[in-house]
């Protein structure tokens, strides 16, 4: 089950300044926070992407195409 809620993420430039996340296993928790204290939102995908915004140690946060972030 950790290893659903630990995104490992595949990054790819999509333009020169902005970074794309695409998530590369099912079922990942998609939360608002780095660590499961913070409920998830749901969960996303294999090839779901995200616009990145950080990282905090195994966590990445980013926006999801439709507006959320976690």
């Amino acid at each position: 089950m950790l290893a659903r809620t630990i995104a490992v993420l595949s990054m790819i430039v999509a333009a020169a300044s902005a970074l794309t996340c695409t998530v590369n296993d099912d079922g990942v928790n998609y939360r608002p926070g780095p660590g499961s204290q913070y409920p998830p939102f749901g969960t996303v995908n294999r090839g779901q992407n995200l616009n990145y915004r950080r990282r905090s140690g195994d966590w990445i946060m980013g926006d999801l195409w439709g507006g959320r972030t976690g």
